[in-house]
């Protein structure tokens, strides 16, 4: 027989927990169904060495109760992967939440039943269930990008990848190791495995730029200061800081509004070189010119660049590393002792931007016409973000139309929320939000708030069910693209815009347009009675009743 509830979350991670908590407070029944043997999403895939958070741990966290934010200590300023999977654990049993999860099940599918009004969710143990609304919290970060290089399969050494790294600690020590990639988790990484390898060897298609984290423990008096007034930080970030990651350290300077063009070189560098003593991500908080105008860029990003210079012995080795893009249209990376690896006598960066990687054999790498042994090889290669989890199930809304179709040439969602034809179905920290440049669990906090008072309004009126408008839909993908194309973000091949995926459409992935225009956006249309949206199906008139 199957269970039927009136909502189905898919994935454990920080908005899963958010989504349970809040749904089940409206008096909803749900169930959550999580791949994974416990909560945490992201920090409990990312397992690899140095994995860590890169906002201040103060701030990552949740800020929906405040009896939570004072209950809880963080140990250091930015959080590594084992305090932060014990805090999504302290936080699920703090409120009683793994009643409603079942967790090492995979969902596979879903089918919306339009008689029924309702979805038909199939998992891994061969069940069905039956729910009203899913949400989808499955992560912006979550489908880990398995690169197609010939001979990987014959590889007789031990393959790891960031993204699926073994809840066992992984010994590299004496081994020969090849790490594929440069992005975020290689960065964090590299440095430790090349503490213990007899040798590492570093294959890098794109330079990143990475700046120092300056992670420390975490000051007793500055997380009393915090807890003191919390919801004044929280407001900070919410609303004074770009990506709502750099409010706290610099409250006293708040965003900077000046533009670098209009500011003199001497005050541009004394900028430049607090943020850098300071550490962490607070660079995405300069200058606003700096994300439009090349001439500005080039200001920062020949700053960081004399930076890397300076870290790297070698200046072959130097150059390698060093970008020659804008910054900031890849994601920044904060790292620690990331550049002085390569100063290391058994760590050698082989350049793969020309001559990509030939062949894997049964034991290395051929690339550039040499062949390099090597005992494991850890597999560095990113995600398919922001679409890939929900992709790679089959999910069938009305008359059959499969998501992997509707967003075969774009991403196709109306605020990044819901999409044309798939009724209550709702996505989370995916493609079509801000996410990706705000606090994603800010994004998810508003978001689950939204869609739960979206509910109430529905079962409220006596409609059985919403979805995006086509026309809502196609108006906010051009939305995202007109802001999109405002930047230099399209300039440069990035996670940001699917490059790392081949055939992968950039359209509608991301909206540029920050998050006071998004919370405009999402409030207005509940204020209005949803004119974005279509109710049963377009039977029902959109007024609020």
């Amino acid at each position: 027989m199957q269970q039927r509830y009136d909502a189905i979350i898919v994935g454990a991670g920080m908005a899963g927990i958010y989504a349970v908590y809040h749904l089940q407070r409206l008096g909803l029944s749900i169930k959550l169904f999580e791949a994974g043997s416990s909560v945490g999403g992201t920090w409990y895939w990312n397992r690899y060495p140095g994995a860590r958070v890169d906002i201040e741990s103060m701030e990552y966290s949740y800020a929906f109760s405040d009896e939570l934010q004072q209950e809880w200590s963080w140990s250091e300023r930015y959080a590594g992967q084992a305090e932060l999977s014990r805090y999504f654990e302290f936080v699920t049993d703090r409120f009683d939440l793994r009643r409603h999860m079942q967790f090492n099940t995979r969902v596979s599918g879903a089918r919306f039943d339009e008689d029924a009004a309702e979805w038909v969710v199939s998992t891994s143990d061969g069940q069905t269930h039956r729910a009203q609304y899913c949400v989808m919290t499955t992560g912006l970060l979550s489908a880990p990008n398995k690169p197609e290089i010939k001979g990987l399969e014959q590889f007789k050494g031990e393959v790891y990848h960031t993204g699926l790294w073994p809840k066992e600690p992984v010994d590299f020590s004496g081994k020969r190791v090849g790490v594929i990639g440069t992005g975020s988790s290689a960065v964090q990484a590299i440095p430790l495995i090349a503490e213990q390898a007899s040798h590492l060897t570093v294959f890098q298609r794109t330079p990143a730029y990475a700046v120092p984290l300056r992670n420390h423990p975490m000051p007793a008096e500055y997380q009393q200061k915090v807890k003191a007034d919390y919801a004044e930080w929280r407001r900070k970030e919410r609303y004074e800081s770009f990506g709502g990651w750099v409010a706290m350290h610099y409250e006293a300077s708040g965003l900077t509004t000046t533009m670098a063009l209009d500011t003199s070189p001497e005050e541009r560098r004394a900028l430049y070189e607090d943020r850098w003593q300071n550490g962490g991500l607070a660079f995405y908080n300069v200058y606003p010119d700096v994300y439009v105008n090349r001439e500005a860029n080039d200001t920062l990003a020949e700053f960081i660049r004399e930076k890397i210079r300076a870290r790297v012995n070698d200046p072959a080795t130097a150059a390698l590393l060093t970008p020659d893009y804008p910054i900031l249209m890849k994601r920044l990376i904060a790292d620690t002792n990331y550049y002085e690896a390569y100063n290391r006598d058994n760590v050698a960066l082989v350049d793969i931007s020309k001559r990509p990687i030939e062949t894997i054999t049964a034991t290395g790498v051929q690339a550039n016409g040499q062949h390099y042994e090597c005992d494991a090889l850890v597999l560095a290669t990113g995600y398919d973000a922001m679409t890939g989890a929900l992709t790679r199930m089959h999910v069938e809304g009305r008359g059959g139309r499969l998501l992997t179709d509707h967003w075969a040439e774009r991403a196709r969602t109306y605020l990044g929320l819901m999409c044309a034809g798939f009724p209550n179905f709702f996505v989370i920290d995916a493609a079509g939000s801000p996410s990706v440049v705000f606090q994603p669990i800010f994004v998810a906090e508003e978001q689950i708030n939204w869609v739960g008072d979206c509910i109430q309004q529905i079962a409220g009126s006596g409609r059985r069910s919403i979805e995006a408008r086509p026309e809502a839909e196609d108006a906010w993908g051009d939305e995202c693209e007109r802001a999109l194309q405002a930047t230099l973000f399209p300039t440069v091949n990035s996670w940001y815009v699917g490059a790392n995926i081949a055939g992968k459409s950039h359209k509608g992935l991301i909206y540029l347009g920050g998050m006071a225009e998004y919370r405009r956006w999402f409030n207005g249309e509940a204020a209005e009675g949803y004119p974005g949206f279509l109710f049963d199906g377009g039977l029902m008139q959109n007024a609020v009743a």
